[in-house]
């Protein structure tokens, strides 16, 4: 282990359009971009190794200067601004997302678009790209419009107005005009020109603007809302409806330790939450989407509780020593063992979000009785695994038990496809699963809450505190003013919080201990909170932990209880879920509370 590790600030921006993910620090570096996937090798990697991981810079002759990041409002995209001296000059970045009737055209491409404001900015551009994790050897080579980078996995080609010597050099020039840089990986068959880069520009800030304003916001923390349902489009992927957890690996969960795992994956049970989340605000095609991205993996054999973006099914872990890791921790992790764990609770989020889905009125399904084969199939996997030992939700790697959780989620799944059964007219089979999920409920209830300690604990007949059980009133299982719950509230405000951050629980797992608090776990506390009758209690929660986001609204996994720093992958859409679900809760209550229930009022 290293001690002493100090975080580097994660006050990055995203930039996106479904196909394309990245990230730009204030310094305008292109931190973090893998193609051509999302979970492809990395093209610029700086973001987990300075020296060899490869950036996209444009900087003053005698370096990087911070500037002031912002997105365009209402879009995904970023614009960045720079002083030195008498000099000022923008970078604005974006990912192409063009309407096109009722669907939008997102080619592989990042654009840059560089203007000076004030002076005569003297720059350079510095285009470092290191394939393939930083290990392939490049070569630039300049074409007619621009250059290509010849040598990794995919050659990456730079479209520019830029003296091509100059980038390839990486010698200063004078910024008298504007200059735009166009990266893809297929060459362009027509010359890209000043006029298309900004027309490109215009159209994916009204498209984007356009998405927004589709949005049903709650009547609370709207702009943080707004933000997190932005981020939360950027990782459903465009062509396949898979949802990806997060567009990083190996930001760490704490400094100094090898608990650094790759997220750039569709886990079942996140995508689940997303596509609630969006649908409570009134988004429901990436619903249907993961909809037919399940029904597609699920074809594929027994589900698992994560996939490639391709519906790939095994991703095995390898550790890349030549990476440096983020702030020098190491451990850099590409793969995930999930796919091959066992998590009980998978069922229960995905009939969640299907009876969702299809009890929805403004989705016309023409025959949702093709889905009740997943359905019966999902109830069946339920049933099964209710009793058997799994790794949970925090996927612990070799303590396996009965989760509550887990257990609870498999009463979900049972109720809920009861009532689906019910409504496509299968009364024998909705009778019995009922009967099923009643003895089931009895059993978590029975089971989960310790007497003794006066709470849900981690495990049947278990001791330990877990924050997923805070999830209880959200799913149905238990009412959030019934008195096992409230004393669970205050038992976990007593053994989870740790400097105002709620942790996931307090036991040792395979790693040891656990420091760093899981960012979702404080909205899951607010809105519990909020749900028990303590509003306020849960609006103090909210507003401590956005006021914890980055400079731009953002957040990561984990947040270092010492320090306040973002930690883990980033962004995370789980954590983002848990803020819009959380802020959807308490403005509903506070509106009700203050009669805020009309038209106008």
């Amino acid at each position: 282990m290293k001690d002493h590790l100090e975080a580097p600030r994660l006050d990055h921006g995203v930039i996106g359009n479904g196909r394309v993910l990245a990230l730009v620090s204030p310094t305008s570096s292109v931190d973090w971009l893998c193609l051509p996937q999302w979970d492809s090798p990395s093209v610029f990697g700086r973001l987990l190794d300075h020296e060899q991981g490869g950036a996209w810079v444009v900087q003053p002759p005698n370096g990087e200067i911070t500037g002031k990041l912002e997105y365009e409002r209402n879009t995904n995209v970023l614009r960045s601004t720079f002083e030195q001296g008498d000099a000022a000059w923008q970078v604005i970045d974006w990912a192409p997302r063009i309407p096109a009737g009722i669907d939008v055209r997102a080619p592989f491409e990042v654009v840059r678009l560089i203007l000076p404001l004030r002076g005569e900015p003297r720059l350079r551009i510095r285009f470092d790209p290191r394939p393939d994790y930083g290990r392939s050897k490049v070569s630039l080579q300049p074409t007619e419009h621009g250059l290509v980078a010849l040598g990794g996995p995919v050659a990456l080609h730079l479209t520019t107005n830029a003296p091509v010597p100059f980038v390839i050099a990486g010698t200063p020039f004078v910024l008298r005009e504007p200059i735009y840089q166009v990266l893809g990986i297929a060459s362009h068959d027509r010359q890209t020109n000043l006029a298309a880069v900004q027309r490109s520009l215009h159209l994916t800030i009204a498209g984007w603007r356009a998405w927004a304003r589709s949005c049903g916001l709650p009547p609370f923390r709207q702009e943080y809302v707004l933000r997190s349902a932005l981020c939360l489009k950027l990782h459903a992927h465009h062509d396949t409806g898979a949802i990806i957890a997060a567009t990083t690996t190996s930001i760490p969960e704490a400094m100094g330790t090898q608990r650094t795992w790759d997220y750039r994956y569709c886990w079942l049970r996140d995508a689940a939450f997303v596509v609630e989340s969006l649908r409570r605000l009134g988004q429901l095609t990436e619903g249907e989407s993961f909809l037919r991205f399940l029904r597609n993996v699920a074809e594929s054999g027994p589900l698992q509780p994560v996939y490639g973006l391709d519906g790939r099914r095994e991703l095995h872990e390898e550790i890349l020593p030549h990476l440096a890791g983020f702030g020098g921790n190491g451990f850099v992790r590409v793969g995930n063992a999930a796919w091959s764990q066992r998590q009980n609770d998978l069922m229960g989020e995905l009939l969640l979000s299907l009876e969702s889905l299809l009890s929805d009125p403004r989705l016309v399904h023409e025959n949702p009785e093709q889905h009740m084969p997943l359905v019966e199939r999902l109830v069946r996997d339920a049933i099964e695994a209710a009793p058997t030992p799994d790794t949970g939700i925090w996927e612990y790697r070799t303590m396996l038990k009965n989760h509550t959780f887990s257990r609870a989620m498999c009463q979900t799944a049972i109720e809920r496809g009861a009532r689906l059964a019910r409504r496509f007219g299968k009364k024998d089979l909705a009778d019995t699963w009922a009967s099923v999920a009643a003895r089931e409920k009895e059993e978590v209830l029975s089971r989960g809450y310790n007497e003794r300690l006066g709470m849900f604990t981690q495990g049947l007949d278990g001791e330990h505190p877990d924050a997923s059980n805070l999830l209880l009133p959200s799913i149905g299982l238990i009412d959030a003013r019934d008195p096992r719950f409230v004393s669970t509230l205050k038992a976990y405000e007593r053994d989870l919080v740790d400097r105002g951050f709620v942790l996931r629980y307090r036991n040792v797992d395979d790693f040891g201990d656990t420091t760093s608090a899981f960012t979702i776990c404080s909205f899951w506390l607010a809105e519990a909170l909020a749900l028990a009758g303590r509003l306020d209690d849960g609006i103090a929660i909210f507003d401590r932990m956005i006021s914890h986001a980055n400079p731009l609204g953002l957040f990561s996994e984990d947040i270092d209880p010492s320090t306040g720093r973002l930690l883990g992958n980033f962004p995370q859409a789980y954590t983002h879920v848990g803020l819009i679900n959380a802020a959807a809760t308490i403005g509903d209550l506070l509106a009700a509370r203050e009669g805020v229930v009309r038209a106008w009022a």
